[in-house]
This record gives C-alpha cells, sequence and structure tokens, in this order.
C-alpha cells in the first residue's frame, strides 16, 4: 500500500494517540500543520479507501488498520527497488557515505542489528 505524505501525516496521529476521531485529527493537524478541516477530512476518507483506517461509529472515530512497522518495511522494500536495484546493501553503503554520516551510537546499534542476522 503507498501512502502519500499527507496521509502519512495522519497515519502518524493515529499511530500515535491510538484511536481518535476524525475531529481530533483535524484539530491536531490544523495546530501542527495548518490543514483546515476539509483538507483533513479529504485525506482520511483517502486512507480510508485505501485500507489503511477503518472508521467506525460515533463520532467518525478512526482506527489504523497498517502498523508504523508495516509501512516502513513496504516504503524501503520500495527504495531499495527503485533506487538500488534491489540490493539492500547499496543503501546501506549510502547512508554509511552519506551526507548525514551516522553517529557512533546508530553504527553500534546497526552493527548489532547485522550481528543478530547471521
Amino acid at each position: 500500500m503507498k501512502l502519500f505524505d499527507s496521509e502519512l501525516k495522519v497515519m502518524k496521529v493515529l499511530w500515535e494517540r491510538g484511536d481518535v476521531t476524525a475531529k481530533e485529527i483535524s484539530n491536531i493537524l490544523a495546530d501542527t500543520v495548518g490543514w483546515n478541516m476539509n483538507t483533513t477530512y479529504t485525506v482520511i476518507k483517502k486512507c480510508v479507501a485505501k485500507g489503511a483506517i477503518q472508521r467506525r461509529e460515533p463520532n467518525f472515530l478512526c482506527h489504523a488498520l497498517i502498523t508504523k512497522d508495516e509501512v516502513r518495511s513496504a516504503e524501503a522494500g520500495e527504495l531499495v527497488d527503485k533506487l538500488f536495484d534491489g540490493e539492500p546493501e547499496l543503501l546501506f553503503a549510502s547512508l554509511l557515505g552519506g551526507s548525514r554520516p551516522l553517529t557512533k551510537e546508530q553504527l553500534s546499534r546497526l552493527r548489532d542489528w547485522i550481528d543478530r542476522q547471521e
């Protein structure tokens, strides 16, 4: 499932706060992003149509049907396929040699993760 940046903003609210009403999402995104109510409701409806959010009554209660980890995994896979010819090690090489080098702590966590995969 491909989610656009606007849809991810709505999903982030649900992942952080759990089930909330569309009105609450609208209020949060009005404060943080500057969206009006119509914009938020339009994006929520798109997420419902995609199967990312379930709408419940009363009060248009929104429930996330996909997890943050599922979205991360799908997006990472798409990134590897699109920009790194399906080779995840090229993504790691890019991250390690990129303009924002990893900290020692981040490198340590990455080494631990790699060790667990072997």
